[in-house]
């Protein structure tokens, strides 16, 4: 936390004591930086470093007004802004070498440094990621009102994402207190800034109404004062603003850089400007001399301390490997099939939403149409009337409602967030890939990361290839998403209670040609637990596993099949990841045959998974070869016979079952 100021007295940043706090905070993160940079070159620390000697007075001075109410998020340059907003450097070099002791336990490492404890939300490996998540927080920050500000780093090269523009955007839509803070070092990697961009940040603010500000990064007492004066506006209830400071980074892109693409006048011309030089001659000019060499072999000895405890640590024992992928969840018994009433799948989408609106002050819904419009298909609708401000309308941009998700889960909330098409997983995957999904892994177990995305999918009305696919193993191969796809409206309300309740992200993936599907009404208190299989139908000669809506062409054919006296077992999975192959492989046990079914292509699905854990885990069980019915290996087609010649039907499901006790053992 900073030193604490009050009232607006004009000469703060004159005051010898506070000088020599961000002196010391400066010279704190160029020697941490320096005895990286020489460790990193004797191999103690490993993988990629890019350090930000040269830049100190604008993390120091960005992050002087905050403090534990308030966030930032960093960039893959992001030790000096970890060290700034109060992180320790024995556990940063600990980090750094990849020990247990580390900050994030030596899961992260220099790119991922983060401890969401102290609102340090993360350095960031992938350009300009932060930024969505900044959106997050910020909106967290707004809904808990405790004034609450998030500052966002980025460096120059970042403007040409297209998560600066949606950001930046949807934090000007929604008034976020959020200070986009760009520290424009001239070079965007090995290309001069001026070749990237045709705009300005002061231009580029007027477009999206929101405050713009430049200022010398190189002057810590000027950054410090600039960025005391925006906390306060936007702790009152202002909303979003740009900040350009310009500075200059001593080493190259990354330690290694041949740094081909400057000259060595440039730099020397630069370190003339030394943030530490530029604030050490006005200590000096106000009698300060002696405080500065005290500083200096105050700062070398805590530098020294903390390289000599992160030597001495331990690595991770290797039986730790596959921690902190997951917060663990709590159990949940399977409740009773409910049997009286009736109601559609999407009401059941809207109790569940209600019910956890009502009963939960943390959860927030946020989407394109989810308020005013009420959802394309109506499944919120009145929702917004209802819980002003926690139901949301967002521009058209899936990476920032994404990135929204994760900050706002990061900062204690559980947010719903939905992509309106399952197509549209590509614009944002980053956000769920490499953010939502890893966080908790990179931190070391230090976040949870509760949030939802509702998502929809369905082929066989003519959608086309961009609006049908069903795309489910794309996302059940990273590590740390849960994906799942009920299909009755009971397991659509008792699932997606547990997805809002569990803390970890899920992936909701409903099918729209199942909304008005009717079935058994389930109680309020209806919670299906995640990641458990179910029987649908109980059998003694096939086993047929399938999920959504293929599951009800599944039991279909097997009360056909059975007037012909074979026994079909259809499991519905409910969640494809994780995997509940304990009750795939029970079956299997008692029937030794078996056909899975889904509206996926088959290479690499599913299927495929099932197959393979089957061949290795049911080997002795199989009395016939396991059979996939999936849809064909190419886009969906538009055209309505192609798409059902696409499509699996009850035929190809019902050739399967007889192929398979066809078989002979």
């Amino acid at each position: 936390m900073t030193l604490a100021e009050t009232g607006s007295t004009a000469n703060f940043f004159d005051d010898p004591a506070t000088l020599a706090v961000l002196y010391r905070r400066m010279l704190r993160i160029r020697r941490f930086e320096e005895h990286a940079s020489r460790l990193y070159r004797a191999t103690q620390i490993p993988g990629f470093l890019h350090l930000s000697i040269g830049q100190e007075a604008t993390a120091v001075g960005a992050c002087w007004p905050l403090d534990d109410r308030d966030v930032i998020t960093s960039t893959h340059r992001g030790h000096g802004h970890c060290i700034a907003k109060g992180l320790d450097v024995d556990g940063m070099f600990a980090e750094l070498m990849g020990k247990e002791t580390g900050t994030c336990k030596g899961r992260g490492g220099s790119m991922h440094i983060a401890d969401p404890r102290k609102g340090i939300f993360g350095a960031n490996g992938i350009v300009g990621a932060g930024m969505p998540i900044a959106v997050g927080a910020g909106t967290a920050a707004q809904l808990r009102d405790a004034g609450g500000v998030v500052v966002a780093f980025f460096g120059d090269g970042a403007v040409a994402q297209g998560v600066f523009h949606e950001s930046v955007n949807l934090a000007a839509v929604w008034d976020l207190p959020v200070i986009f803070f760009c520290e424009n070092n001239g070079y965007s990697e090995f290309s001069p800034a001026v070749d990237q961009h045709r705009a300005t940040l002061r231009e580029r603010a007027v477009g999206y109404g929101v405050e713009f500000h430049q200022v010398d990064g190189n002057d810590v007492t000027k950054v410090a004062r600039l960025q005391r004066e925006l906390v306060h506006r936007l702790r009152a209830g202002g909303g979003p603003a740009i900040v350009e400071a310009t500075t200059y980074r001593w080493h190259g892109h990354y330690e290694g850089d041949p740094e081909s693409y400057r000259s060595a006048a440039e730099l020397e011309e630069w370190k003339k400007r030394d943030p530490l030089i530029v604030l050490g001659d006005t200590m000096r000019h106000l009698g300060m001399a002696s405080e500065l060499t005290a500083i200096e072999a105050e700062v070398e000895a805590e530098i020294e301390h903390a390289i000599a405890k992160a030597s001495d640590a331990p690595y991770p024992a290797d039986e730790t490997v596959a921690e902190y992928v997951s917060t663990p969840r709590l159990v949940v018994p399977e409740p009773p099939v409910p049997t009286e009433g009736s109601t559609k799948v999407m009401h059941a989408i809207t109790n569940a939403l209600t019910y956890e609106l009502e009963n939960d002050p943390t959860v927030f819904l946020a989407g394109i149409d989810v308020g005013k419009g009420g959802n394309v298909y109506g499944l919120t609708r009145g929702l917004t009337e209802r819980f002003p401000g926690r139901v949301r309308d967002t521009p058209i941009s899936e990476s920032a409602i994404m990135g929204t998700a994760v900050g706002a889960a990061m900062a204690g909330f559980k947010p719903v967030v939905e992509l309106m098409y399952f197509d549209f997983i590509g614009v944002c995957l980053d956000q769920l890939m490499n953010q939502a999904a890893k966080l908790r892994f990179m931190t070391g177990g230090a976040v949870s990361m509760p949030l939802v995305v509702r998502t929809q999918f369905g082929a066989g009305k003519s959608s086309g290839s961009q609006h049908s696919q069903s795309l489910e193993a794309l996302l059940a191969h990273i590590p740390g998403l849960t994906v799942v796809m009920p299909s009755t409206p009971a397991d659509t309300y008792g699932l997606l209670r547990a997805a809002i309740q569990d803390p970890n992200p899920v992936i909701f993936v409903e099918n729209r040609l199942l909304y008005g599907k009717k079935g058994p009404t389930p109680p309020a208190d209806h919670v299906v637990p995640l990641g458990k299989a179910i029987v649908r139908r109980p059998g003694r000669d096939v086993t047929v596993v399938s999920y959504s809506k293929m599951m009800y062409d599944c039991l279909a054919v097997a009360d056909r099949l059975a007037d012909d006296g074979i026994d079909v077992e259809v499991i519905d999975l409910r969640t494809i990841s994780p995997l509940d192959f304990d009750t795939v492989l029970a079956s299997l046990s008692k029937t030794n045959r078996l056909v899975v079914v889904h509206q996926a292509v088959g290479e690499f699905g599913v299927g495929a998974e099932l197959a393979a854990r089957a061949v290795r885990e049911g080997f002795w069980h199989l009395d016939a070869p396991v059979i996939r019915v999936t849809a064909g290996s190419t886009p969906a087609p538009y055209s309505p016979p192609l798409e059902q010649k696409w499509l699996p039907d009850e035929a190809r499901i019902e050739d399967a079952i007889r192929e398979a006790l066809d078989a002979h053992p």
